[in-house]
């Protein structure tokens, strides 16, 4: 019988929240915490103290004994240092556990070695890590033991972020208070914040983790760099929703759970397109707090698939040949007081708002296409934007048919006079019901989609922080909102004036919607004729951070200085060359210790049984020339390995970032897939038992 698992009393019970603040604190504490995190400032500092004891109480009573100060560097990934509640002994020896507010609110945990583009010298190794107090404190239990996590920003010594979730938080003021500025012009004047709200859907693959361990590739880099496809992939769709093995079903359960009991909404599980892959989707949450969980959910998955015997792969084209994986970032945007600004109602042509707000988002959307393809940019992604299975690299609005019709007939008249409805659908079943269509359907094509009463950002990665992509969508509305406000508080006949804004913003930027096929070569040649950029890889994105437009929009803000945006184009650089220079260092030594041995001695194998056929007075010409075939793709490996290690040399004799990542990506990558054509096609005519790694379909159809 299936173990019963009571969800509401599990559910956040790992974490410090407000409603445990509320049972622990004194009121006119919590009612300071509560008054901090919602409207701002800071903590007095016996305020802090009473925090620090009380956080502390509870972690220890569910046996902490570390706390950390929880960070998200520039390696996309998150950072800890433990330190232990021990004190000083006191007279008699005892030991006492102790946790200040100022270990609370400020820690410093040097990490001089974590990526800075420049920010701070080696030697500059003062690091500071500050608490946000909107995202809750949290306990995680592994093999460490019970650990209170803090989540935190981590800045550099002069106040400069060092992190994702400084500029997150910026961010996320900046569009607050643009954001409040258009509502009050419509009357709502007792909303104090707009809140931005995202949801991320995340894919990812389980193979066995024996055969995980076979394979250096995946080790090294989280990818196969070689491999022949199997027999059969997804062609069927039979994995797509498909009944979960029991396996998976078993590691999907322990997963709930464990991020249920930190606070993570959990919602949805199901077989996604790929054999081995699958997905997770949690509930709506504020941004900071939704980039927190998304970090945690990429960490337990792959901590629970480790006491399943399985292995988590999140990286975005673990196996080519099938579908990759994603990570579809919900962003909307909501008022504290209960209205979500991206909610057309059931007549979105008379929502004046609403039309407004969209007309902004699109105006956001064309102006900074490329800022928001750049953040959704990562080594992985290369491999699948662009591709039948993802958005192409090309940024495009997707509106549906009933808000397309609302602009058209704005545009060309200056009013929408009607709405197209939904209709209802017919099943032509008896015993099924008929029932009221949305207005719209769905584009899974499309980049940036509107799905009913938010948008839907289909490009990121599976493995990559969704920090990003929610800073750049947060930055470049609050821009639009701006110029917006600028104008429509001055306006002496506001009416008149919004009504003329609306079509400005939908008529001079109406080339970034599109509802058709994104994946059509059609599109493409459309897109280039509409002037819409085409950003086909990850380091030709990178300058988009430091153009005139971007800084100008980041520094009136106060998101980003122009330093803070070179580093973090001297760290994209860096790391797009760190991660193929590795790729190439794993290839080159798969093929000289696995590959070329094995096909060698299979050769001498081939060889002795053309000698032993011929010798029994039989026709050898069979053996013979699969032995010349193999032996032509063993000639081939050597000299595509040779070249391999002749550009990966060069490589490292660059110092110029950008120089050296466009080696990577236009020689190195040339010579990664010269190598492994060759070891792809011996892996078809190379015995099965001398093949010295797990194929595809040892990885992706035994789970």
């Amino acid at each position: 019988m299936s173990e019963v698992i009571n969800v509401e009393e599990i559910f956040a019970s790992k974490v410090f929240t407000r409603a445990t603040m509320r049972e622990r604190l004194p009121k006119n504490v919590y009612k300071e915490v509560i008054r901090v995190m919602d409207n701002g400032g800071e903590l007095s500092p016996s305020a802090a103290d009473v925090v620090a004891k009380a956080m502390k109480d509870w972690a220890v009573e569910n046996g902490a004994t570390h706390y950390t100060h929880w960070f998200q560097p520039l390696t996309g990934i998150t950072a800890e240092k433990h330190d232990s509640f021990v004190s000083h002994p006191d007279e008699s020896g005892k030991m006492i556990m102790e946790f200040s507010g100022k270990e609370l609110i400020k820690g410093e945990p040097d990490a001089s070695s974590f990526p800075s583009g420049g920010l701070r010298a080696t030697f500059e190794a003062r690091g500071y890590t500050a608490w946000d107090i909107t995202s809750p404190a949290f306990l995680k239990e592994d093999a460490t033991g019970a650990i209170l996590c803090i989540p935190t920003a981590f800045c550099s010594y002069k106040g400069e972020a060092l992190d994702k979730k400084t500029p997150l938080l910026r961010s996320m003021e900046a569009i607050s208070e643009q954001a409040l500025r258009i509502v009050k012009l419509f009357g709502n004047t007792e909303a104090k914040k707009v809140v931005a709200g995202v949801g991320a859907e995340q894919e990812y693959f389980l193979i066995d983790r024996e055969k995980y361990l076979q394979r250096p590739d995946l080790i090294f880099s989280g990818r196969t760099l070689f491999g022949a496809p199997a027999p059969k992939g997804q062609e069927l769709e039979d994995h797509y929703f498909g009944t979960i093995r029991e396996r998976v079903g078993a590691y999907m359960k322990d997963l709930n759970v464990e991020l249920w009991k930190l606070g993570v909404t959990a919602k949805t599980q199901h077989n996604e397109v790929a054999p081995a892959q699958h997905e997770l989707a949690p509930i709506y949450e504020t941004a900071n707090i939704a980039v927190d969980h998304n970090q945690l959910v990429m960490e337990t998955m792959k901590k629970v698939a480790g006491r399943h015997g399985l292995t988590c792969l999140l990286h975005e084209k673990p196996f080519a040949g099938v579908n990759g994986s994603g990570k579809h970032n919900n962003w909307s945007l909501g008022t504290d007081n209960g209205v979500n600004l991206l909610d057309p109602g059931d007549t979105p042509n008379e929502n004046i708002q609403f039309l407004l707000v969209l007309a902004c988002i699109i105006k956001a959307v064309d102006v900074h296409a490329d800022l928001l393809r750049q953040s959704a940019s990562d080594v992985g992604n290369d491999h699948r934007l662009g591709a039948n299975e993802a958005p192409p690299a090309i940024i495009s609005v997707f509106l549906g048919e009933q808000l397309e019709d609302v602009v058209s007939q704005l545009v060309e008249t200056g009013e929408a006079a009607h709405v197209l409805q939904g209709g209802k659908l017919e099943t032509g079943v008896s015993t099924l019901p008929d029932f009221t269509k949305d207005a719209t359907d769905r584009n899974r094509t499309s980049p940036f989609a509107f799905t009913g009463n938010k948008f839907e950002f289909r490009m990121v990665g599976s493995s990559d922080s969704i920090a990003s992509p929610n800073t750049i969508l947060n930055a470049i509305v609050a821009e639009a909102f701006c110029e917006a406000a600028d104008i429509l508080e001055k306006a002496d006949d506001f009416d008149l004036a919004v009504h003329d804004l609306i079509k400005e913003y939908l008529t001079v930027h109406q080339r970034i919607i599109f509802n058709g096929d994104g994946y059509s070569d059609a599109w493409v040649a459309e897109a280039k004729r509409r002037g819409l950029p085409n950003i086909k890889s990850m380091i030709e994105a990178v300058d988009t951070l430091t153009t005139e437009k971007s800084v100008s929009l980041f520094e009136k803000f106060g998101i980003f200085t122009k330093a803070e945006l070179e580093s973090r184009r001297e760290v994209l650089y860096e790391t797009y060359a760190k991660t193929i220079n590795i790729e190439a260092l794993a290839m080159i030594d798969m093929a000289s210790k696995q590959f070329i041995p094995a096909v060698v001695n299979y050769t001498r194998l081939l060889a002795d049984t053309v000698i032993a056929v011929k010798e029994a007075g039989a026709d050898a010409s069979a053996q013979t020339d699969i032995l010349k075939e193999v032996s032509q793709k063993l000639v081939e490996m050597k000299e595509a390995l040779k070249e391999l290690e002749r550009v990966e040399t060069e490589a490292g004799t660059m110092e110029n970032a950008k120089e050296q990542a466009f080696y990577y990506k236009d020689a190195v990558r040339t010579a990664m897939e010269k190598l492994r054509k060759p070891v792809d096609e011996a892996e078809m005519l190379v015995d099965k038992k001398v093949w010295p790694v797990p194929t595809y379909g040892d990885l992706i159809f035994e789970v």
